[in-house]
């Protein structure tokens, strides 16, 4: 990943949400990187209505319960879901990375900003495979929200409609985020189960090491993004590229 040039002065700062302690924990813990300004690493807790009120919350200063008016004129905040997921495609590894280049729930879908640029400095970060393990990939292709955790044939139904992963904040986080304002978003997550490695077989604490440790690695790869979207006449103007179903990999 080369160098950044400056950003714009005074350019907006980066709200990171995940839902979980383990995934915060992660991330601070991440590798170096510089970023472009004010970094915020967001625990949401879990579910969609804990990350659409957390992201409200942390956007707007207000809660974000039912009633309450949606704030316009919020600074240009960029914002990026992330955390670990469950992979939908076969071939899957924990260990994967997912770069959405739409997140769908059944309120409607959010198109995401600079999903090549981040899924190349993704690629460049990941780490080797664990002794054994297989090598790992960045996904690109929608990732879907849920409620609840998704197994067996739900997961291949999901699969069937063209999404390559579920997780239950993504799609909350961004639609969350775009409706107070415009600004760049962009979800990625970490295979920590995949249709041949569900999470209630053995090799699930393999699997959750596996993505916790490329979790770690993220931050410059988000940092690079968030410095491209501050850029004048920045590469993250406009939206991702059609999707191509059902998800295309990056060559590594």
């Amino acid at each position: 990943m080369s160098a950044d040039p400056a950003p714009e002065a005074g350019g907006a700062p980066l709200l990171i949400a995940c839902a979980l302690g383990i995934e915060r924990f992660a991330l601070r813990g991440a590798g170096p990187g510089a970023a472009a300004g004010p970094v915020t690493v967001l625990r949401t807790g879990m579910g969609p209505q804990a990350a659409e009120r957390a992201v409200t919350r942390a956007l707007t200063g207000r809660s974000g319960e039912p009633g309450e008016p949606a704030v316009c004129g919020v600074p240009r905040t960029a914002v990026i879901a992330t955390g670990f997921c469950a992979g939908l495609a076969p071939g899957m590894h924990p260990g994967d990375i997912v770069v959405a280049d739409e997140t769908r729930d059944p309120a409607g879908r959010t198109v995401c900003t600079g999903t090549r640029i981040l899924a190349d400095a993704l690629s460049q970060l990941l780490p080797g495979p664990l002794p054994g393990g297989p090598r790992r990939a960045v996904h690109i292709g929608p990732v879907v929200g849920s409620d609840h955790v998704v197994r067996g044939a739900e997961r291949a139904a999901l699969h069937s409609t063209g999404a390559i992963a579920v997780d239950m904040e993504s799609a909350a986080t961004l639609r969350t985020a775009v409706c107070h304002g415009v600004r760049p978003v962009a979800a990625v997550r970490v295979v920590v189960d995949a249709p041949e490695h569900e999470l209630v077989r053995i090799g699930t604490l393999r699997g959750g090491i596996s993505a916790f440790r490329v979790l770690r690695t993220v931050l410059p790869a988000f940092f690079h993004w968030h410095h491209s979207s501050l850029l004048p006449g920045g590469e993250l103007d406009g939206h991702a590229t059609p999707p191509d179903h059902p998800g295309r990999d990056v060559s590594l």
